[in-house]
């Protein structure tokens, strides 16, 4: 028996949810999925076969329910998810338990991200969100009107990434539900059983069957739901090799929405003015929130030279005492990663770098112990430039130092990505001339750039993303307009060239 079942945060054995109906999944087969506690990787957390025909059945599923979910009043929708809100709400503890046994989540980030999924529906269904997409109309004449309605796209496949597995889904189906759309949901192999749990809380809280289905797959099963004639729209979190085929595998079909949410190699510049205790609070806690595994974590700082001895000094000796450790441990800033590959990543990264002329100033460490764990590790470069970027995916920071305001924005833009960045100064001015300078989505004024909130845009350029912003611009992504040109009389006079008849 698996432990997220024997510890009771699932009710159901490995199934997926297609229909309204649950379909048990076998123990073995040709292919596995098997999610593991990274605290003690021995500990099964969830595992079985998945059944690749299910994807079919699921997608099939949710065409048959579509036209009668996006024909039925808003107000059903919309009681609906206040449903799904209030069982999300009574289960916040179950959630953050399975978060800290699947995903490796400290307790109170565990918490948080919890407390985020009764939080998104109330935001989705505010009126300043829900503007975005309100029908309108003009007049265009004596007797014609113009018309824009909202329509909503059809079957949504949604993609869930393994660091955020029940928020991030669940910021994508939310309004993708609200605006008429029904959805299968894919979670990530690395975190299946709370993939479940959605599913098992979305059966509580009485969706009709076939608006809501979620599948367990393995790369073939996810590329064949991404590639799948009877799906109208993908949301996706992940990384960009995996965005990357998702575009591939859709170039002809121009008309499928397929919005990507990607990773980042994000910058902080840290300029001589800036309060230092404070930038170094904001870099250390982005950089190594999560254990490095946000795609909003600061990956490379570019501080000022006036300041940069006494801050790289500080980043250092903070990173080395920030307490790594299982998530219900006292005190613990950050958990382990995901998995071993996880880890050796990182470790390779960090020695290649090395080998390329970085600096080690704090040297990123396996600890002796059980688990995926990981030390935080700070590198010193010279220069970084956007042929050699890449997205290390783990606590690693890297440090830079610059002489300008003009060659911190330059060496900010270093980079493939544009997802998150951060300015720290004191100068009000300072701010808004390099503000409008950095190529980012999200790009904040001495706060970190792993501070999002769900009100506003979230997304990226570049390799981050394509345009296609979630959070408060999710439901951009969740309906299409359609023009009507209505006309009130039979009485309009015939064009130059008619015959009266």
């Amino acid at each position: 028996m698996s432990e997220a079942v024997r510890r009771g945060f699932l009710r159901q054995a490995p199934a997926d949810f297609i229909a309204g109906s649950w379909h048990t999944l076998p123990a073995a087969g040709e292919e596995l999925i098997r999610s593991a506690d990274p605290s003690q990787p021995n500990t099964t957390v969830w595992s079985a076969a998945p059944v690749r025909v299910h994807i079919d059945r699921a997608v099939a599923a949710a065409r048959s329910a579509a036209q009668a979910w996006a024909c039925a009043p808003v107000q059903e929708r919309h009681a609906a998810l206040l449903r799904w809100r209030d069982v999300v709400a009574a289960n916040e503890a179950r959630i953050a338990d399975l978060l800290v046994l699947e995903a490796g989540k400290t307790r109170g980030e565990a918490l948080l991200e919890a407390k985020a999924l009764a939080e998104k529906v109330t935001i989705t269904v505010e009126e300043r969100t829900l503007d975005r997409v309100r029908g309108f109309g003009i007049d265009l004449s004596p007797t014609r009107r113009g018309v824009c309605a909202f329509r909503p796209h059809g079957v949504m496949a949604v993609f869930g990434p393994f660091n955020f597995p029940a928020h991030l889904p669940n910021g994508h189906f939310v309004p993708a539900l609200l605006l008429g759309n029904t959805v299968v949901l894919k979670p990530s192999e690395r975190t299946p059983a709370v993939g479940q749990l959605l599913a098992e809380l979305a059966d509580a809280a009485g969706f009709p069957p076939g608006v809501f289905n979620v599948v367990q797959a393995c790369a073939g099963g996810a590329a064949a739901l991404a590639a799948h004639e009877h799906v109208d729209g993908i949301l996706f979190t992940g990384s960009w090799p995996v965005g990357r085929r998702i575009l591939q595998a859709n170039l002809d079909r121009p008309g499928r929405i397929v919005a990507l949410e990607m990773g980042g190699s994000n910058p902080a510049i840290v300029l001589d003015d800036s309060h230092l205790k404070q930038a170094v609070v904001e870099c250390v806690r982005s950089a190594f929130a999560t254990a490095g595994q946000r795609c909003t974590c600061t990956r490379r700082v570019i501080v000022q030279r006036g300041i940069a001895d006494a801050f790289v000094r500080l980043i250092v000796e903070v990173s080395s005492r920030l307490r790594v450790g299982g998530g219900d441990e006292a005190g613990v800033f950050m958990g382990p990663l995901i998995s071993e590959a996880a880890r050796e990543a990182v470790i390779a990264f960090q020695s290649r770098r090395v080998r390329e002329g970085c600096v080690s100033l704090l040297a990123a460490r396996a600890p002796a112990r059980e688990g995926w764990f990981l030390t935080p590790g700070v590198l010193r470069v010279d220069r970084f430039s956007r042929e050699a970027d890449e997205e290390v995916f783990g606590p690693l920071l890297q440090v830079a130092v610059v002489d300008s305001d003009d060659e911190a924005v330059e060496q900010a833009n270093a980079t493939r990505f544009g997802l998150a960045a951060a300015v720290f100064t004191a100068d009000a001015a300072r701010w808004q001339s390099i503000a409008p300078r950095l190529r980012a989505g999200c790009v904040n004024w001495n706060v970190g750039t792993a501070g999002a909130s769900s009100r506003l845009p979230f997304g990226g350029l570049g390799l981050s993303g394509n345009h296609r912003p979630a959070a408060a611009f999710s439901v951009d992504s969740c309906a299409f307009p359609v023009a009507h040109l209505e006309e009130r009389t039979d009485a309009a006079p015939l064009p130059p060239g008619m015959d009266p008849f």
